[in-house]
């Protein structure tokens, strides 16, 4: 895939173009939700082609989690990572969903026998053997879940320091980039089970935040309150600093007044966590796994992909808040 050349974003001359051409879009009438649709495609097209993300101060691990599953926690993950490492950042996902979907993505090899998280967290394996880049975008790497990690659950359960393994992997794997003179990564993305396992605890014990993806139906809150008290425990007694940073709504639908109102709902309990890009309901992110890949590759312009390059550029804007939070907490 060709890309364009990055440009600086503290291009002065870059960012006026950008908002003449931005301005010169027509105007789109509330009442018809497709061209408001095209309009705010249009947009994203011009702002985000080409544009590079400010890099974190260190290296932010992010886990991604939420109890309810089907809400497009896997797909937010590594459409996530790919918009990031597209546009200029070095991203490392971490598959610990023992169904592998994330390592499907992201085109990076998960039968049985490939060195994988699994190792990691039961043998003791260094992470740098179980990482891989994927094919499809540079600076993206994944530590793969093969069928194994299905039994890491009851292997955990008699070892010594079991919620703590995969923070000590990550850090260690962190470490050992930087004595080797290795490009440092910018963003840990773990993708966990819709379950509070040991995995999940290893996710939620690993981060430094926590990013929630919420979908835009009935029920989109059902279980939150339960995630919430479920890190409020890991804060209390295994991981002070873990917080919720960032909620994304997904699988949005502007034409129905129920999507309106849970985003609305959403943004009332939470008004400095969510993001102001929503990911629309798309067959194109849909279909993109079955191909080994993740939207960005699989459908560059379509909504969905746009919507997460969108998103990323949120989430790496607010890294530098989040930095500054961090050091004064």
């Amino acid at each position: 895939m060709t890309t364009e050349p990055s440009r600086w974003v503290g291009d002065d001359h870059d960012e006026r173009r950008r908002a003449a051409l931005v301005e010169s879009l027509p105007s789109a009438d509330e009442d018809t939700p497709l061209m408001a649709e095209l309009r705010q495609d249009a947009r994203r097209r011009i702002e985000l082609r080409g544009r590079t993300f400010p890099r974190p101060d260190r290296t932010r691990v992010i886990t991604v989690a939420n109890q309810k599953g089907g809400v497009g926690k896997t797909t937010t993950t590594v459409n996530l990572a790919a918009a990031l490492a597209q546009s200029g950042l070095h991203v490392l996902v971490i598959d610990n969903d023992p169904q592998g979907n994330a390592s499907t993505a992201l085109g990076v090899d998960h039968r049985a026998g490939v060195t994988s998280v699994y190792d990691v967290l039961v043998d003791g394996t260094p992470l740098a053997e179980a990482v891989y880049p994927s094919p499809d975008v540079p600076n993206l790497w994944c530590a793969p879940a093969t069928i194994d990690l299905s039994g890491a659950e009851i292997e955990l359960v008699s070892m010594v320091a079991r919620e703590t393994r995969l923070r000590n992997a990550v850090h260690a794997y962190l470490e050992e980039r930087e004595r080797r003179g290795e490009p440092r990564i910018d963003y840990v993305l773990v993708d966990c089970p819709p379950s509070l396992g040991l995995l999940t605890v290893n996710a939620f014990v690993v981060g430094d935040e926590v990013l929630i993806p919420i979908q835009c139906e009935y029920y989109a809150l059902e279980g939150l309150s339960q995630l919430l008290k479920s890190i409020e425990l890991i804060q209390a007694h295994l991981n002070r600093g873990l917080h919720v940073s960032t909620i994304l709504l997904t699988m949005y639908d502007g034409r129905t007044n129920l999507a309106q109102q849970v985003a609305q709902e959403v943004r009332e309990h939470f008004p400095d966590k969510t993001l102001r890009t929503t990911v629309p309901r798309s067959v194109r992110v849909s279909e993109a796994p079955s191909y080994g890949q993740t939207v960005l590759t699989y459908d560059p312009g379509s909504s969905g992909a746009l919507a997460y390059l969108e998103a990323a550029r949120e989430l790496a804007e607010r890294g530098t808040t989040a930095d500054r939070q961090k050091e004064d907490a």
